[in-house]
């Protein structure tokens, strides 16, 4: 949340900023909007929402504050400081506690899903991109043009949607934090699993992950014990 509110960046291997290991209000005052959508999503769906702050060491009191504060004003039905981490399933009791409250209290009817499934593929990456996002719009490649008809040839296109996307933005940019408006989701290619049963699209730059060989290439890997080089990796 610090860093959504205009925190240093966070690289890995690196040691984190001061801005993430003290009290830091201002970032934190800042960044808790992103948050906040996070709320205002979930109960776009009819359910009960229980926001848990997962507290680390160097968190304050003053910080867990703020952010119930704004999760209650985002709609939250809960907000609850969840110190499992230090204090294992004790530390997490008030959390289970107040889920199963919230699940009580919450009229199942009301549940909804984001979109009908009997929308086009097109419009269901939009609702997603516009209702989640909060974007202006989606762009389509030719190539994601041309998976778009052909699964709708197939009869695909009734299958619900997964978007592979960034998850460190609401955008396709992972550099564009906190609540970011004004921006339009490129849509390079839509991928099938059919089997599962969903598409995927693949926003901006986004990757994944390649599935094993049936053999995996570790059994190749090995050290040469006269060099101390390790082999078979290329």
């Amino acid at each position: 949340l610090k860093m959504h509110g205009g925190g240093p960046a966070v690289s890995a291997g690196k040691p984190l900023d001061a801005a993430y290991t003290t009290e830091n209000l201002e970032y934190l005052g800042k960044g808790v909007c992103n948050m906040q959508q996070h709320v205002e999503n979930a109960k776009k769906y009819g359910v009960g929402v229980v926001v848990a702050i997962n507290r680390f060491t160097s968190d304050t009191e003053a910080e867990i504050e703020l952010v119930k504060k704004a999760a209650m004003e985002a709609g939250a039905d809960a907000a609850v400081m969840a110190n499992h981490w230090a204090k294992g399933g004790e530390g997490a009791k008030e959390l289970a506690e107040q889920i199963v409250e919230v699940c009580g209290k919450t009229d199942k009817s009301n549940f909804k899903f984001l979109y009908d499934l009997d929308l086009t593929i097109k419009q269901k990456i939009e609702t997603i991109a516009k209702e989640m996002y909060r974007a202006d719009g989606v762009s389509f490649s030719e190539q994601a043009e041309k998976q778009i008809a052909n699964y709708e040839r197939l009869g695909f296109d009734k299958l619900p949607i997964c978007m592979a996307k960034t998850h460190l933005s609401f955008s396709h940019d992972a550099s564009l934090k906190g609540t970011p408006r004004g921006f339009v989701v490129p849509i390079r290619e839509i991928r099938a699993s059919v089997g599962a049963g969903f598409l995927y699209p693949l926003a901006g730059t986004m990757s994944t992950m390649p599935g094993l060989p049936t053999r995996p290439a570790f059994y190749d890997i090995d050290i040469d014990v006269e060099t101390g080089k390790i082999i078979g990796l290329f």
